[in-house]
């Protein structure tokens, strides 16, 4: 029998952390390669440090089945093309730091052309359909703690950070620079978020506050309001306990104070601790890699099972094979929750979207588009659709479909 009151803690990062400054690069190097094609294949792992950049992967910019010159050619020019698409992405977060400069860093690209092995396992043929991308299991969560039928614990994370980015990039607090995290306690009753015991929030910082020096403290003082602005009323309280830049100063962050991989803070991406995650980065990988497209599926059902209705909560497992189309194996689990049978979910669910075969979630999804930059900070889930096709899997499209099973 599951637990109903406990005691839970999620955490973010934000936009300049270097691990999120990796994944924006990478998620922007897919982004300039499904511009120019939507069919292009995209595996970028990327490497920040004090003052260097570095790319590395496999990519394939032209058609399947595309001539291998003119794949080669078209190849090599969007390669050329990304240093300065990855220079704006840094700026845009704005580093202009002594240690790591979008202007002044080293930018070395080790892009090369996708294995000819794996590209006749995914490609659809004659004989077959497009299979996955990889092996491996996704999963898909949602509950009704918040209007974004996330988990409380990292919806308040993430929402501290995206209102600090906001302030410091309007000027507004001018104080703040872009390395930073979060992290929010709260206390469940009956399920449900009652009181937040704990708020973490390290910031990189400039050395002043105006004419002061720029203490643990007086960073608190800065940031407090903010920070309250975002958390629903009379979750914190005079209980709260608050840890701003615990280990004192904070001046030295992003690349230069610690190293930035792709796909380091999966768990952030996704539902901060709170459900099973597959193992697999999203960052990076076009959408016939099924360790993104699958899981954005398995978010979007699961969300349209929370909104219709039928669960409180709900997760959701899928599997593959590499080069198979079909998927082998579909869960769904309602914790108790569910005014359902969650068998008749495993059997209506995939046929929803098409039979879950990852060109169609790509199709149903419409995610060949390039819309992924905009995920790399502040989680793939939980956000608002947009009009340029962004965030698709976050609509709730299907609840009215799915009240006619129950």
């Amino acid at each position: 029998m599951s637990r109903s009151s406990y005691i839970f803690t999620s955490e973010s990062v934000s936009e300049g952390h270097p691990d999120k400054v990796a994944d924006r690069i990478s998620d922007t190097v897919v982004d300039a390669f499904l511009a120019a094609n939507p069919e292009a294949r995209v595996a970028c792992e990327t490497l920040v440090t004090t003052n260097r950049i570095v790319l590395a992967g496999e990519v394939r910019a032209g058609k399947p089945g595309g001539s291998k010159s003119e794949n080669k050619a078209l190849t090599k020019e969007i390669v050329k093309s990304l240093e300065p698409k990855v220079r704006a992405a840094i700026k845009d977060i704005g580093y202009e730091q002594k240690g790591f400069h979008w202007a002044k860093a080293k930018y070395g690209c080790f892009l090369h052309e996708q294995s000819a092995h794996i590209a006749q396992g995914v490609d659809a043929s004659a004989k077959k359909d497009e299979g996955a991308g990889d092996q491996g299991i996704m999963f898909g969560y949602a509950c009704d703690e918040t209007e974004a039928l996330m988990p409380a614990t990292l919806q308040y994370s993430h929402d501290i950070l995206r209102r600090l980015a906001e302030v410091r990039h309007s000027g507004e607090c001018e104080v703040l620079e872009p390395d930073a995290k979060s992290q929010v306690t709260v206390r469940y009753e009956d399920g449900r978020p009652v009181e937040i015991l704990q708020i973490v929030v390290s910031t990189q910082h400039k050395k002043r506050i105006g004419l002061h020096s720029a203490t643990p403290k007086r960073i608190e003082a800065v940031i407090r309001p903010y920070v309250e602005s975002v958390i629903p009323a009379g979750l914190i309280t005079k209980k709260t306990k608050w840890h701003v830049n615990p280990t004192g100063r904070f001046e030295i962050g992003g690349p230069d104070g610690d190293a930035g991989l792709t796909g380091r803070k999966i768990i952030v991406d996704t539902y901060g601790g709170a459900a099973p995650h597959g193992g697999g980065a999203f960052s990076g990988k076009d959408p016939t890699k099924v360790d993104r497209s699958a899981a954005y599926a398995c978010r979007y059902l699961a969300k349209n099972v929370v909104a219709s209705g039928l669960a409180r909560k709900c997760t959701i497992q899928i599997s593959y094979a590499i080069g198979v189309a079909q998927p082998l194996s579909f869960y769904v689990d309602l914790h108790n929750t569910g005014e359902i049978d969650p068998a008749k979910l495993e059997l209506a669910l995939p046929e929803m979207i098409g039979g879950a075969t990852p060109r169609a979630i790509r199709e149903h999804l419409q995610l060949n588009r390039p819309i992924y930059a905009r995920t790399a900070a502040y989680g793939h889930f939980g956000r608002q659709p947009d009009n340029e096709g962004g965030f698709s899997w976050e609509k709730t499209d299907l609840a009215a479909e799915l009240k006619s099973l129950a």
